[in-house]
């Protein structure tokens, strides 16, 4: 199956819900306009990053008003969406979920929750407690929200589970500048962010370990004089990117999307095929049983 997907590299308004929804508005249609069948918006893209208090006020129940706007949207183009998700009991999750066809038809709760450094999302939110792939129209995926796809066991169960597909929204901000060896003294020249580099190492490593496509979605803008740095991307079975988006300001990422690759990298290098999850849940047990 070939169809065109496309990334949507934007800068939420922290807490401005409506803000946000327009913003969602626009990128659909512009998507559309370009012939996109499937939009992928960053973490927290309906809210903002840096919450804090403000976790309760903007947090939606899956049947809520607006996310029911949300999937609303989703006839025109699939789309996959990060927001607060409020539990039946009031708790409150991280959550990205995935919308077709006017409904709401996969929620990934983000599980591994940085709570270290500048980030303190452990205090706000609550962890989420399964990973699991879905069936969309365009093959099976599955969705790590941005600190999940730094823990390869979580994707290494999406790709067992069937993911061809691997949607990694993010809110990553910007660290420290990377100076590749042997780029000239000039300020920025040869230059990348030591994170960027860390994203584009994990990305490529489980598109060419699990034969799939990725597309890491990250945010732009300012949240608290923290900069979110963009660098969104598409990246194919093969470990290349189908696409890249710029760095540091808004930007609709289109990329081209054949399902056949995924058979062909799959037929070259049948890694996956050769996996053996009964031995590492045995080992598993294994070191578990070491540490009682």
């Amino acid at each position: 199956m070939k169809f065109l997907a496309a990334l949507a590299q934007i800068g939420p308004t922290l807490g401005n819900l409506e803000a946000n929804f327009a913003m969602f508005e626009a990128s659909v249609r512009s998507a559309r306009r370009k012939g996109a069948e499937l939009l992928v918006f960053p973490e927290l893209s309906l809210t903002g990053y840096f919450l804090k208090d403000m976790v309760p006020d903007v947090a939606e129940r899956p049947g809520g008003e607006l996310l029911k706007r949300v999937a609303a949207l989703s006839e025109e183009v699939a789309l996959v969406v990060g927001f607060v998700e409020e539990s039946a009991r009031h708790a409150f999750y991280n959550a990205a979920a995935y919308f077709e066809g006017g409904k709401l038809v996969h929620l990934h709760r983000k599980i591994y929750l940085p709570t270290y450094g500048l980030f303190d999302e452990h205090r706000y939110v609550g962890a989420g407690s399964q990973m699991r792939a879905f069936e969309t129209r365009f093959g099976r995926a599955a969705i790590l929200v941005c600190e999940d796809a730094w823990h390869p066991s979580l994707a290494y169960v999406a790709a067992l589970d069937g993911a061809d597909l691997l949607f990694v929204p993010s809110a990553s901000p910007a660290r420290g500048p990377h100076r590749r060896k042997g780029a000239g003294p000039a300020p920025g020249k040869g230059a990348t962010l030591s994170i960027q580099r860390t994203w584009q190492s994990l990305t490529r490593a489980y598109a060419t370990a699990f034969n799939q496509y990725v597309f890491f979605a990250n945010r732009v803008g300012y949240e608290d004089g923290i900069h979110f740095w963009g660098g969104s991307e598409v990246i194919a079975p093969s470990g290349e990117a189908a696409a890249s988006a710029p760095l540091g300001k808004p930007h609709l990422l289109l990329a081209g999307v054949d399902t056949a690759e995924v058979r062909r990298s799959r037929v070259a290098s049948p890694t996956l095929r050769d996996e053996n999850p009964i031995l590492v849940l045995r080992e598993l047990r294994r070191i578990e049983a070491r540490k009682e």
